[in-house]
């Protein structure tokens, strides 16, 4: 094929250069995934207060950071609050922006699962005297992690992808480490390539982990219809 570099194509694909940059992907996604869960686990419980001074401030945060492009976060982070005299590093400013922007939105599905347990259940179980934190970790969180596990794993995947925006404030993940191979070699299409492979081969072991993740939470604890009779 004219134009195309089939050896620099093989070549790129076991490039260590380029494997560290997917693994940069990797771990800023589990890091940015696991500080978010906690971040928007805290603030889907202050959206449900019935306290104003808690409820507000969680509901302006969800507001500012879903409405607001997450590039934008990333650069005022990085580039703006040094004006204040707020610094951090490359790699601090991609795990806070990502980690702030994710939150919001693991906020509401969070938020929604719960809701969505029905409150017969949570009132019978505060009759039978259980404390409210027992009532959320063996009522309400067993019910609603059913719910949320899918929309939980989609946020994941697009994580995954999500990482590639870091690149503008030069986090050497997996697109920006391409993109310097490129401006070395030339070779746009093949690198390219290359990279949309391995993000295409991350997000597809991810979405196999997610079918089992969605087939143990979906189990029903119920023994099947007619079981001991």
């Amino acid at each position: 094929m004219a134009g195309w570099n089939w050896a620099g194509f093989f070549e790129y694909l076991a490039n260590p250069y380029i494997l560290m940059g997917a693994w940069a992907t990797l771990w800023l996604t589990a890091a940015a995934m696991l500080i978010g869960l906690a971040l928007g686990f805290g603030l889907a419980l202050m959206r449900r207060s019935r306290h104003v001074w808690l409820s507000a401030p969680a509901g302006l945060y969800v507001w500012l950071f879903r409405g607001t492009p997450l590039l934008v976060q990333l650069i005022v982070i990085y580039t703006g609050l040094p004006q204040l005299g707020i610094k951090f590093t490359v790699i601090e400013s991609a795990l806070i922006g990502l980690s702030l922007n994710e939150a919001a939105y693991l906020a509401e599905i969070i938020r929604a699962g719960i809701d969505a347990v029905p409150k017969g259940q949570v009132g019978a179980a505060r009759a039978l005297g259980l404390r409210e934190p027992q009532v959320m970790a063996h009522v309400v969180l067993p019910q609603a992690l059913r719910i949320v596990v899918p929309p939980l794993g989609n946020s994941v995947n697009g994580l995954l992808k999500t990482t590639s925006i870091t690149s503008v404030i030069s986090m050497e993940e997996l697109l920006r480490r391409t993109q310097v191979l490129i401006q070395e070699r030339f070779e746009v299409l093949e690198l390219f390539s290359v990279a949309a492979l391995y993000y295409l081969a991350m997000t597809t072991a991810w979405q196999l982990v997610q079918r089992r993740l969605e087939r143990h939470y979906g189990r029903s604890d119920l023994p099947p219809t007619g079981a001991g009779a």
